[in-house]
């Protein structure tokens, strides 16, 4: 029997949900820096940018009631990877601890939002 269940935090209906489990799995959609109230946050500062791109991707976690611990593969998109690569892997690494998921970063030309410089999208599980 497949068990579905989604999580979408109800900010914008944009026809994908932010977070899809189905039989344990959770594909979580591409997650940016913004605050509950739909605002960008951090523009031109790509460590406020990935510190609340990490919050919005542990609220989404959390709507599954898994942590980051739970975190299988994580796909980070940067606009700028020259430059930013290096403080988003710091960050990446305190954000994570001792866990170590599966992971990819992928320069692009432009993301979703002018102002963007991060998205993180991740696969996750319940067990």
């Amino acid at each position: 029997m497949t068990h579905v269940q989604i999580y979408d935090h109800g900010l914008w209906d944009h026809g994908i949900t932010q977070g899809y489990s189905v039989n344990g799995n959770i594909y979580i959609s591409g997650q940016f820096s913004h605050d509950m109230e739909g605002a960008f946050i951090g523009e031109g500062d790509i460590e406020a940018q990935t510190r609340q791109t990490f919050e919005n991707l542990d609220r989404v976690l959390q709507g599954f009631d898994v942590t980051k611990s739970n975190l299988a593969y994580i796909e980070i998109y940067l606009t700028n990877a020259q430059e930013h690569t290096e403080p988003v892997i710091r960050l990446l690494k305190e954000y994570m601890g001792q866990h170590r998921p599966a992971g990819s970063l992928i320069g692009v030309n432009y993301l979703a939002f002018p102002e963007q410089l991060i998205e993180i999208s991740a696969v996750a599980h319940t067990d």
